[in-house]
């Protein structure tokens, strides 16, 4: 049995916040947010942009990467966004 691959995601809303999650699908969950039919902090908040997504493995690992992402300061995220890395693990060990 394969093991479904979970991505991790940043959105930023048109007041330039940024919104992180994690999913199976980031085009399903992209749209789902678009259409105010996703998370409650972006309903109303369009037009929002899609900033960065990396498959991140299973659920679990999502899940802390998520958690570890949320932690950082907004500048280090948008730094993030900026660097685009492949390796989100590795890059959050190197930027703490």
């Amino acid at each position: 049995m394969t093991e479904t691959m979970w991505s991790l995601y940043i959105v930023r809303n048109r007041l330039g916040s940024l919104y992180t999650g994690i999913t199976t699908n980031v085009e399903r969950r992209f749209q789902q947010h678009q259409n105010g039919t996703g998370a409650k902090a972006l309903k109303g908040k369009g037009p929002l942009l899609l900033e960065f997504h990396c498959q991140v493995g299973n659920r679990q690992r999502a899940s802390q990467l998520e958690y570890q992402l949320k932690q950082l300061k907004k500048t280090q995220k948008e730094k993030l966004i900026i660097d685009q890395p492949s390796d989100i693990a590795l890059y959050l060990i190197r930027n703490k």
